[in-house]
């Protein structure tokens, strides 16, 4: 069977399983999501096994350190995704809900009702992980989901996917409501971005030229984000120890992901103080510090930004560094600079919080808090399928409620428009 037909069927089949899904109660749900993990654990095992395969095919290409992070899974991380998926199915389920009804001068009621998007194409990079993710959020939100993980990572994601089509067809689910697209030709990723007959909306996760390409080749909405630059700036009312250790945690906790932090801005005040401190520290770890003017004259031995550093999403210890005169200019650089992601903080002045809350444009803006903490996850949303910094229809981590949409109910008496 020719590509295009297989990606084809694919779709059909998953555009039929979501006219299911979305009439699926509750409680049905649930069961598939907790028999998920149930099955993720007891294939652990070979999870690991197929995984370990594709780590070894990745260091022999020579793939980044960071990649290959992302690529690993392991006892705990297995762990976490059957976590989040037990986590998915405790979260209230916002399809069929009525958030708000008002009642017109001619009698009619007129509300809007959460209802499931459809079919959701999900084209990703590295990361195992999101395919439990998305398959959970997805079922639980009543979507069909078709996935197409990156070759880097085909062995994993097809023992994964097997897990879960085995859980959901344990329930009684129908098998189109998790696909995975099994062939490494990226011709497939083409396929999938013209067949808008059949899929609602498309989510890429990965580098800034798969989401480019996406975005560019696609005839259905896509919902993005292109890179995460995320910035801490520290205030001059700031309490330096707290700065210092959410620096820290923001660029070396987890380098390789989209809410690390890329720049780290300084008030003048008391970039005097701070900065040796936390450069020292940052050194200390690893991390190559690429510096202003300012900087470079506070810590010399700190390597000169250029224009381009501003603006880079490194995702590796790298970090670059700015004294900036106070919150105005942090704010007019973030803008600027930034990538609408993360962006953080440090002060105790509330009149200043406010004002950094406000004025930055970013999908999730910090105060007191390291950026690490953009997340589904750590959001209370179970888990997170991508996050947006799109301005329509969802910003910042998605969750289920951000795999639905809603539509016009309207109850009347006879009500006839004259």
């Amino acid at each position: 069977m020719e590509l295009k037909e297989q990606v084809i069927r694919m779709a059909r089949k998953a555009k039929q399983a979501s006219q299911k899904l979305a009439k699926l109660s509750s409680t049905v749900k649930n069961e598939a999501l907790l028999k998920m993990a149930q099955v993720l654990e007891t294939h652990k095992d070979k999870i690991l096994k197929l995984n370990h395969k594709d780590i070894v095919l990745a260091k022999a290409k020579g793939l980044p350190l960071a990649l290959i992070d992302r690529l690993t899974l392991n006892e705990k991380r297995i762990k976490q995704m059957c976590g989040g998926l037990r986590q998915i199915a405790q979260l209230e389920d916002p399809v069929g809900k009525i958030e708000s009804m008002w009642r017109r001068p001619n009698g009619l009621l007129i509300g809007r009702m959460r209802v499931p998007l459809g079919v959701i194409g999900i084209i990703y990079e590295s990361r195992p992980n999101v395919t439990v993710d998305a398959a959970g959020l997805c079922l639980k939100a009543g979507n069909a989901v078709i996935l197409r993980g990156g070759s880097e990572a085909i062995n994993s994601n097809i023992a994964l996917i097997d897990a879960l089509s085995e859980a959901i067809q344990e329930v009684g689910l129908p098998g189109g409501c998790i696909q995975l697209v099994r062939t490494t030709d990226r011709k497939a990723v083409g396929e999938m971005l013209k067949l808008n007959e059949y899929i609602d909306v498309i989510i890429p996760r990965g580098g800034e030229s798969l989401i480019k390409m996406v975005t560019e080749n696609s005839t259905i909405p896509v919902i993005k984000h292109y890179k995460g630059v995320c910035h801490v700036y520290v205030d001059e009312e700031a309490d330096l120890k707290m700065a210092e250790k959410i620096a820290f945690n923001a660029k070396v906790q987890r380098p390789g992901v989209c809410n690390a932090m890329e720049t780290l801005l300084v008030a003048e005040k008391i970039a005097d103080k701070f900065l040796p401190v936390v450069i020292r520290k940052l050194q200390e770890a690893g991390v190559e510090i690429r510096g202003d003017e300012k900087t470079c004259k506070i810590s010399p031995n700190v390597k000169r930004a250029t224009e381009e550093d501003w603006s880079t999403e490194y995702l590796d210890l790298i970090l670059s560094v700015k004294v900036v005169s106070g919150i105005d200019e942090a704010i007019a650089h973030i803008n600027r600079y930034g990538s609408h992601h993360s962006d953080a903080i440090i002060t105790n002045s509330y009149i200043k919080s406010r004002k950094f809350l406000r004025e930055v444009d970013s999908a999730a803006v910090y105060v007191n808090a390291s950026t690490r903490f953009t997340d589904g996850g750590e959001f209370g949303l179970g888990a997170e399928i991508g996050i947006s910094t799109d301005k329509l229809h969802a910003r910042g981590p998605m969750g289920v409620k951000e795999l639905t949409t809603t539509k016009f109910i309207i109850l009347g008496e006879g009500q006839i428009r004259e």
